[in-house]
């Protein structure tokens, strides 16, 4: 159970970095802080369910865009997310959508490599602390 809570924060922070990179590095991508939350959240769920489905569509399909199947589910969890998400994320142009796409997509990838250790990290020092407060 402890697992799926560390994963589960792991990708809403992963995917909220990913979609704050993508804004600040587009012109034509907005995010309100009002919605950014929800959107973000309705962002992480949307794939994490969407993923599993759009593989095994692929599979029995078209094996051959198999790897391409995180760029379609952040595809559709960015719209859905754009959509259902209180105006938390806009994004105008198709240009801008397929750069939005690839762009969270890489951060969010990159960060759920990275944000675990960096979460072990600041909880081993906070149990170094409480060890040193405690002799």
């Amino acid at each position: 159970m402890i697992r799926i809570l560390i994963r589960a924060v792991v990708y809403l922070i992963s995917a909220a970095i990913g979609i704050l990179v993508a804004t600040w590095a587009l012109d034509d991508m907005h995010v309100h802080m009002g919605g950014f939350l929800l959107a973000v959240v309705i962002f992480a769920a949307a794939q994490l369910i969407l993923s599993p489905f759009i593989v095994k569509f692929v599979r029995r399909n078209a094996e051959a865009f198999l790897g391409g199947v995180g760029l379609v589910s952040t595809f559709v969890a960015l719209l859905l997310a754009s959509l259902l998400g209180n105006d938390g994320i806009e994004i105008s142009g198709a240009t801008t959508w397929v750069a939005a796409t690839v762009i969270t997509w890489v951060v969010t990838a990159v960060g759920t490599l990275f944000v675990p250790f960096l979460l072990a990290k600041a909880g081993i020092e906070k149990a170094r602390e409480n060890r040193a407060d405690a002799a």
